[in-house]
């Protein structure tokens, strides 16, 4: 793919592409809204892009995230070679490439402003970065953080975000402003999500088996729910439910939270009683780091495993194949949920997301590959 370095450490540099825009309308190779339950058995990998300025011996990045833009219009990776690279979904095609040399780059996240990122360092210290993509500057950089960072969770209704640390902290921001507006102290908060009417949100602590619950505008008091997926585990191994997390996330409907593991299912909640609805089961378990563990691998996990927007499935990468769960299937008497679709897929699915505004789905390990729905199937 072609790529135009910018290293965004350089306030002076003024090389680089112009600016992406985000129309809304659709290109002739972008599917369709069509109900997701009509596509999803069809979707195929369909587009696959390779880093052509990475040249051996030099060895291949990994990518460690995906993301979406609001408009579902643009696609973004962050990557261990210390470096952003923008897709545009519409034209599959790689758009821009931007350089973190001197702090690093994990966990980026599109604002609700396309043209707007944030993201964790790895790199000289623990500060969260916003940047404008544009014109390759920093707005801002927010301080706060005594270890690496291990979860941004964007406010889905303002730029209001979440970060938790391995410095026991889980930390509230404003972008408007470089001070957090207020802290948590958590023994080993790892993960956080937001529900969809932003009102709620959840910190996941594997050490102690437990995701709480938090009312937003009162998120001083105590959490308002303790989930104890130790209790609720159902048949997966003590061991996966408090150790290995890889994601956290609401469905779209706010029916169910997902438990994602790095072992051999992931977990499926009831977001209201926290009662195991199913351990969606999967054959074998991820290479990479769990989030937040720094010992038995290198690379970290940032979401192997996302809800569909219509909240109905579950995707999750394997060691091969994508594997699809209808959360409205019967689990068997362990509760055990089997996969109801399997999409081959040669490369590892070790990062996953689904546009939130079209039919496509993106996975990731070395390289990135787009799915789309396949017409004649």
């Amino acid at each position: 793919m072609a790529s135009t370095p910018m290293d965004i450490d350089d306030p002076s540099s003024t090389a680089g592409t112009p600016l992406l825009h985000s129309a809304r309308s659709l290109g002739v190779n972008v599917p369709s809204t069509t109900l997701v339950s009509d596509v999803i058995s069809a979707f195929r990998s369909t587009k696959f892009f390779e880093r052509d300025d990475v040249k051996e011996p030099k060895p291949k990045p990994h990518i460690l995230s995906i993301d979406f833009d609001d408009p579902g219009e643009l696609c973004m990776t962050s990557e261990n070679d210390d470096t952003i690279q923008i897709y545009n979904v519409k034209e599959g095609r790689h758009d821009k490439s931007l350089m973190s040399k001197k702090y690093g780059v994990k966990l980026a996240k599109f604002t609700h402003t396309s043209s707007s990122i944030i993201y964790a360092s790895t790199k000289q210290n623990d500060a969260i970065r916003y940047l404008a993509t544009h014109d390759n500057s920093f707005i801002r950089y927010f301080d706060g953080h005594e270890a690496s960072v291990t979860s941004l969770s964007l406010h889905p209704g303002s730029d209001n975000f979440i970060s938790c640390s391995l410095d026991n902290t889980v930390r509230m921001w404003n972008t408007g402003t470089k001070q957090w507006v207020a802290k948590l102290l958590l023994n080993g908060p790892h993960l956080s999500a937001w529900d969809p009417s932003g009102n709620v949100f959840a910190i996941g602590l594997p050490a102690s088996g437990s995701v709480l619950l938090y009312d937003y505008r009162n998120y001083q008091k105590a959490p308002f729910a303790v989930f104890d997926i130790l209790k609720v585990r159902g048949p997966a191994e003590a061991e996966a439910a408090f150790r290995g997390w890889t994601a956290l996330e609401f469905s779209n409907d706010g029916k169910h939270i997902l438990v994602g593991s790095r072992y051999n299912g992931h977990f499926l909640i009831d977001a209201f009683d926290g009662s195991l609805k199913a351990y969606l089961r999967k054959p074998g378990g991820t290479r990479r780091l769990a989030v937040g563990e720094t010992e038995g691998g290198t690379v970290e996990s940032s979401g192997d495993c996302c809800f569909t927007p219509d909240g109905r499935y579950v995707l999750s990468g394997a060691k091969k194949d994508l594997l699809i769960w209808d959360t409205l299937g019967v689990p068997d008497s362990n509760k055990n949920l089997d996969p109801i679709h399997v999409l081959d897929e040669k490369h590892e699915a070790a990062v996953v997301a689904f546009n939130p505004r079209y039919n496509m789905i993106a996975t990731a390990d070395q390289e990135l590959m787009f799915w789309l729905p396949d017409p004649n199937a």
